[in-house]
């Protein structure tokens, strides 16, 4: 039983045809992924997913889903906003998924761990979000224009920043392909 692209991000939905064919070698990294929503797409396509989130509630619902439909995928238990720590080093991925999640001290890493010719999809909230509704700590908002900043020099396959609707929210959206 495939996994419901309903559930996933439109933003990887409306995308998946810029992914390569999975492949052994080729791993995806659902970064703060919670209950894999994201990354379960990708493994339904049949590409490896690291799962990587802090709950291990949320993990153990992911664990479930792999060993009921046979996906390749796993599960890592990790707290990325650790001070003075990097849990990437040393990681390589084929594409990387973030979604409705901010740590600004962790983009450098996350470039790093991109591979040459990998993707990034990263949607998260923008300071516009605030008046919204949740969240409303500047910490977990992009300023304007923030997102593409952390990707300098990255092909930029898709970007959008304003309001969507179904939820309604404020978000930046960004699509990229790191460059050699």
């Amino acid at each position: 039983m495939a996994h419901s692209i309903t559930s996933a991000a439109r933003l990887l939905v409306d995308n998946l045809c810029l992914l390569p064919a999975p492949a052994e070698e080729a791993q995806v990294l659902d970064l703060a992924c919670g209950r894999g929503r994201n990354g379960l797409l990708l493994a339904a396509e049949g590409f490896g997913v690291d799962f990587a989130d802090r709950d291990p509630l949320a993990l153990d619902s992911v664990a479930e889903t792999l060993a009921r439909t046979g996906y390749r995928g796993n599960c890592w238990q990790v707290d990325f906003e650790l001070a003075d720590t990097n849990p990437l080093a040393g990681k390589s991925y084929a594409a990387i998924l973030v979604f409705n999640y901010l740590h600004r001290p962790l983009m450098p890493a996350i470039n790093e761990a991109t591979n040459t010719g990998g993707l990034i999809f990263y949607e998260t909230f923008t300071e516009a979000q605030a008046q919204r509704g949740r969240p409303k700590n500047p910490a977990y908002l992009l300023r304007p224009g923030e997102l593409k900043t952390y990707f300098a020099g990255w092909e930029v396959l898709h970007y959008f920043e304003g309001e969507k609707l179904d939820p309604a929210r404020s978000v930046a959206s960004l699509i990229a392909r790191r460059n050699g």
